[in-house]
């Protein structure tokens, strides 16, 4: 439909576009035509902004940009270009200015934090042999060993960069807290949510892979967004 803004959904960090699947489909299902997925390089905050601009400046038109986990931060420091309509974070990061992922994970270390690991060349992985009980526990076997296999791994200094001016605090936003996070601790999520002041709030009981386990909340959340953001 002609009326509906584009949405451009965001990765974090241990996966890729794909990992909007569920999403996307469920999206197109409801009528949403321009749906656009970023491919980020997981190699800085400025590099991953960036390249989300990049497409977002290729739009005609509103947009609505949602991200996930470390995409959370990503849309925070990209979400300032002036076609952008609002911001849906789903068990997101949401910096404020001079706060990174990594200073606010070591505030309030999530469950897992131990299962992540840095190999010789610097980039951070979720071990795979405990990639599921981590990241994705409610999801099948088969789902959390592929998620597992093809993980993107972020460079370790990815994690300490800041954000310098959020959109959050000029754009309107919506947020999903995973009650069960072990990536994200579930309180840091609340905290972040609580001060921007969303137009909405949800709390659905589901592990970080609230976007592939609990696509129909998260597409209600997204399709609220997209008709009152810019309203």
């Amino acid at each position: 439909m002609a009326d509906k803004p584009a949405i451009v959904l965001v990765h974090g960090f241990w996966g890729g576009a794909a990992h909007w699947a569920k999403v996307i489909t469920e999206l197109h299902r409801r009528g949403f035509g321009s749906l656009h997925a970023v491919e980020n390089p997981l190699t800085s905050l400025a590099d991953d902004a960036e390249r989300t601009r990049k497409m977002v400046r290729q739009i005609d038109g509103p947009v609505l940009l949602v991200g996930h986990s470390y995409g959370g931060a990503v849309i925070t420091e990209a979400g300032d270009l002036p076609n952008v309509t609002g911001l849906v974070y789903i068990a997101a990061f949401a910096p404020d200015a001079g706060e990174s992922p990594g200073q606010i994970s070591q505030e309030k270390p999530p469950a897992a934090f131990e299962n992540i690991a840095p190999d010789s060349d610097g980039y951070l992985w979720i071990k795979q042999d405990t990639f599921h009980e981590s990241f994705a526990q409610d999801l099948s076997e088969g789902e959390a060993l592929v998620m597992a296999v093809t993980q993107k791994a972020p460079l370790g200094s990815t994690f300490g960069d800041n954000v310098t001016a959020p959109a959050w605090r000029a754009k309107p936003t919506w947020y999903q807290v995973s009650t069960a996070d072990r990536m994200i601790h579930p309180d840091n999520e609340r905290r972040m949510a609580e001060r921007m002041n969303p137009r909405r709030t949800i709390e659905l009981d589901a592990s970080h892979a609230s976007l592939a386990s609990q696509p129909g909340p998260l597409t209600d959340l997204i399709e609220e967004a997209a008709g009152a953001a810019g309203s």
